[in-house]
C-alpha cells in the first residue's frame, strides 16, 4: 500500500477525511444491498428448479442414526396434514451409495423429482412440525451424522426426457 507521507500535511488530512467520507457513504448502501440480497434468498432448502439432488456425506459409524432419522422424516411427511408435505413425500427418494465414499464415508442422495415449488425441504423443519417435543434430540443426532461440509444441494432443470 502506498503511503501518503510524500503529501503535505494538509493534503494528507484531506485524503484521510475524503476516504472516511467515502466509506461513510458507501457502507450504508452496501449494508442495504446485503440485506436485500439476503431477503431475496429463499429460507431453508427450497429447490428453484424442476428437480434436485442433495448429496449427504455421512460418517461411517453414523449410518444407523442417519437411517433412523430418515425413518422419522418419512413418518413426519406421511402424517402431515399439509398438502405440500404430501407432494414432497411423493417425489422424494433417499438412496445410499453401494461403494464407499471418500475417506470411507457413506454417501446418501436425496433425489427430489419433481420438486414442489417454494416448498421447504429442510429436514429439521419437517421433523419439528411432526415431533416438536423431540426435535432437539433428533436434530442433535441428525447433525452428528455429517462430516464437516457434508451436504451439497444441486438444482436440476429438465432438458429432455428420453422415455417420452
Amino acid at each position: 500500500m502506498r503511503r501518503l507521507g510524500f503529501l503535505p500535511a494538509a493534503a494528507r488530512r484531506i485524503a484521510v477525511i475524503g476516504t472516511g467520507l467515502a466509506l461513510m457513504l458507501t457502507l450504508p448502501a452496501a449494508a442495504s444491498w446485503a440485506q436485500q440480497a439476503q431477503a431475496q434468498q429463499p429460507k431453508g432448502m427450497v429447490f428453484g428448479s424442476d428437480a434436485g439432488i442433495v448429496f449427504n456425506t455421512i460418517k461411517p459409524d453414523k449410518t444407523a442414526d442417519f437411517e433412523m432419522i430418515m425413518g422419522k422424516l418419512k413418518e413426519a411427511l406421511q402424517k402431515s396434514t399439509n398438502p405440500d408435505r404430501k407432494k414432497q413425500a411423493a417425489g422424494w427418494k433417499v438412496f445410499k451409495s453401494v461403494e464407499p465414499g471418500p475417506g470411507g464415508n457413506v454417501l446418501y442422495l436425496f433425489v427430489v423429482d419433481p420438486a414442489v415449488p417454494n416448498a421447504d425441504y429442510t429436514v429439521a423443519k419437517i421433523l419439528d412440525e411432526a415431533f416438536p417435543d423431540q426435535i432437539q434430540e433428533l436434530y442433535k443426532t441428525y447433525a452428528a451424522c455429517y462430516v464437516p461440509g457434508g451436504q451439497s444441494v444441486v438444482n436440476l432443470k429438465l432438458i429432455d426426457n428420453m422415455g417420452q
